[in-house]
């Protein structure tokens, strides 16, 4: 099984507001930037989505070191938030609906495909392919918002 690294970041100006993602997937030495924008959004998606088209922008089943300084979605995994939310109908521990259900479940499924290790990393310090991320993001945000 191919191993590959994918960082991946999500951005938003304003919270709902324009967001932007951006997921960066490393196969030896080889790098293919994914990367996209909504109109009306929030953070929380948008870090949903780099991770999502990071793991669709495979061709074939591979085993991901993937890294994101979301801890929204890095403990939904290591954590077994995810898990607990599906057994319980996608409701959260104080019974409210999941928030993104569809976008759990997409990411579910890519994960159930994929061997995906979940890493956090802090956001906005010194880790190179992250602050990349959050660039690229960024700047799909401001593309867009010139339009």
């Amino acid at each position: 099984m191919k191993q590959v690294t994918i960082y991946t970041d999500g951005a938003c100006s304003g919270n709902p507001g324009a967001g932007g993602y951006c997921a960066i997937l490393s196969y030896k030495g080889q790098q293919k930037t994914v990367s996209g924008y909504e109109a009306n959004t929030t953070n929380n998606r948008m870090e949903l989505l780099a991770i999502i088209e990071g793991l669709k922008a495979l061709k074939e089943q591979c085993e991901v070191q993937l890294y994101s300084d979301s801890s929204y979605c890095v403990n939904a995994f290591t954590q077994g938030w995810l898990k607990s939310w599906e057994l319980k109908g996608w409701r959260t521990s104080d019974n409210k609906d999941v928030k993104n259900v569809e976008l759990w479940q997409e990411l579910l499924q890519l994960t159930n495909y994929h061997k995906v290790f979940f890493n956090k990393v802090k956001g906005h310090s010194d880790d190179e392919l992250n602050n990349l991320c959050d660039k690229i993001a960024r700047k799909e945000i401001e593309i867009h918002q010139k339009q």
